[in-house]
């Protein structure tokens, strides 16, 4: 292997200098203990994410049941999703610190393997800055950019995901080695009169005079959990209502909205106003023996109370009570088996102004196509003159302004 001479004596100053970073804000057991944190939130970031993702495909997923019940279970899959987020960017930030005088190591590349190291290390940091920026962006729905934001960060977090993975099976021998080894109390300070004399000759007592005062490891490790915990206790409240008094940074705060429900589009911004007050709006049912309703008609159908969540992609949620027809009780009219795939058109033209719903929450006896919320005719924000609404999915999906339900032959 070819050796490295060492930097000339004008090179090691600043960073390149010896002892130029205190080892025990660097060391091997600081950057296992933030990084196993900071390992486990991406982990359940990345599983929820992918549940997410699935419940949204506009096709019945090839791999996952969709529960209906708990009638809460994308509401927390999604909150978790989102809090694990938010809670890993000062997870990451410390990581970083942490690791980050490894980039004036000398030589800066020892091997081949240590070169694809090195690499793979920069590809997880790239990934993992991408996904929680514009995680955090989509949040709070801003996109200063032109690429299809689910589909990006979809397959980016794949990409981050395997990194992580390649990093870990790397790196797990020194990361059992820093989670196992606990330094004696005066380790500490050893360490540091060890690393204490620099290039340009300063004695032990100098550089350990020099460093008093500054932060030790329990200070960065308490300061990072501190960092976590007001991230997340700050935030939660958007998805645990019992906890809203504490939503301070959420984006979204449960209850603020029409009818005390929020939403991310109006009717105006959606352009269905005209339309959703047209005097001649009849729900179109389209099967064997298709049908109109008018919504005097609709209104004279067996109501059905559901209480149930709206949850949004952007993390917030809250309980609502609905009421209006049963959807299966539309579609048998119509001739619709069970089990069928349905698709719901809306007056909104763009969007997801078609979504398909597939037979889990066709059939389930909780979905309803809403006339009322919270014990009100739906204000036009909320999708009148009706709108669905079913247990377990994604609030994109819930669609609003309903025109036409029809089935989909496969």
């Amino acid at each position: 292997m070819a050796t490295f001479p060492t930097p000339p004596r004008w090179m090691r100053r600043g960073p390149l200098r010896e002892g130029a970073f205190r080892p025990n804000l660097h060391d091997e057991r600081t950057a296992s203990l933030i990084g196993t944190a900071l390992g486990i939130a991406f982990t359940v970031c990345f599983v929820t994410g992918f549940i997410s993702h699935e419940l949204q495909l506009q096709r019945p997923p090839t791999w996952l049941p969709l529960p209906t019940h708990p009638v809460w279970f994308y509401r927390f899959t999604q909150g978790l999703h989102v809090a694990t987020g938010l809670a890993a960017i000062p997870l990451l930030l410390a990581k970083l610190w942490t690791v980050y005088p490894r980039l004036f190591s000398w030589p800066p590349v020892k091997s081949l393997l240590n070169a694809l190291e090195r690499l793979s290390i920069g590809v997880l940091v790239a990934c993992a800055v991408f996904e929680l920026v514009t995680g955090l962006l989509n949040i709070a729905q801003w996109y200063p950019w032109h690429f299809p934001f689910t589909a990006t960060h979809f397959w980016i977090a794949w990409i981050a995901f395997g990194s992580l993975l390649l990093h870990v099976a790397i790196k797990a021998p020194a990361i059992a080695r820093g989670l196992r080894n606990r330094p004696a109390p005066d380790a500490e300070g050893a360490l540091a009169a060890a690393d204490g004399a620099d290039a340009d000759g300063a004695t032990v007592p100098e550089a350990a005079s020099a460093r008093r005062g500054t932060v030790s490891r329990r200070v960065l490790m308490g300061s990072t959990a501190f960092a976590v915990l007001a991230v997340t206790a700050t935030t939660i409240g958007q998805s645990v209502t019992s906890l809203r008094w504490l939503d301070f940074l959420g984006v979204r705060s449960p209850h603020d909205g029409p009818q005390e429900v929020p939403i991310n589009r109006t009717a105006a911004q959606a352009g269905v106003v005209a339309s959703a007050f047209h005097p001649d709006w009849a729900l179109e049912v389209d099967g064997p023996r298709p049908y109109r309703l008018s919504l005097a008609e609709l209104r004279a159908m067996p109501q059905y109370h559901s209480r149930l969540p709206i949850a949004c992609v952007e993390g917030w949620s809250v309980d609502a009570d609905w009421e209006g027809v049963r959807l299966r009780d539309l579609l048998a009219r119509a001739g619709i088996p069970t089990g069928s795939l349905i698709r719901i058109i809306s007056l909104e033209k763009v969007g997801y102004g078609q979504t398909v719903m597939q037979h889990e929450y066709a059939d389930d006896p909780a979905t309803l196509l809403a006339l009322k919320l919270n014990g009100e005719t739906l204000s036009i924000d909320h999708g009148y003159p009706a709108r669905v609404i079913a247990p377990a999915r994604p609030g994109v999906l819930q669609t609003k302004w309903v025109q036409r339900l029809e089935l989909i032959i496969l």
